[in-house]
């Protein structure tokens, strides 16, 4: 059992994770992954769980992952939006985790989305 001295610790650990995400809420990327059924029996699960390893890997603390349902477009699933502050959200499509590295390295890393992987690219 946690003394009372490591549980205040903890809870005061978290709390400044709170306020520090809400004070830099206008600075967090966003990395959005549909997981409805068709995501997921098209491969979002691994994709998400890449993204959730790359970022963790480059402690990039200024990313957040998370998940949403439908975007209701199946067959370009997986997908995956990035949400960068200030800069127009660019979707992702038929995403994989071996491309996942390539976007972490050069949107979210270098600010350049890797246009051949986007919905754009895909609609050619």
């Amino acid at each position: 059992m946690k003394s009372l001295a490591e549980l205040e610790a903890i809870r005061q650990k978290t709390l400044n994770r709170i306020n520090l995400r809400q004070e830099k809420e206008g600075e967090v990327t966003r990395v959005v992954i549909g997981m409805a059924t068709c995501g997921i029996a098209a491969g979002a699960r691994p994709v998400m769980l890449a993204f959730m390893d790359e970022i963790s890997k480059r402690n990039l603390s200024h990313v957040t992952v998370s998940q949403t349902g439908c975007i209701g477009m199946c067959r370009l699933e997986p997908m995956v939006d990035v949400i960068v502050p200030g800069q127009e959200k660019v979707t992702y499509v038929h995403m994989t985790p071996e491309k996942v590295g390539r976007v972490v390295a050069e949107h979210i890393v270098n600010g350049r989305p890797v246009e051949e992987y986007t919905i754009g690219a895909a609609e050619k």
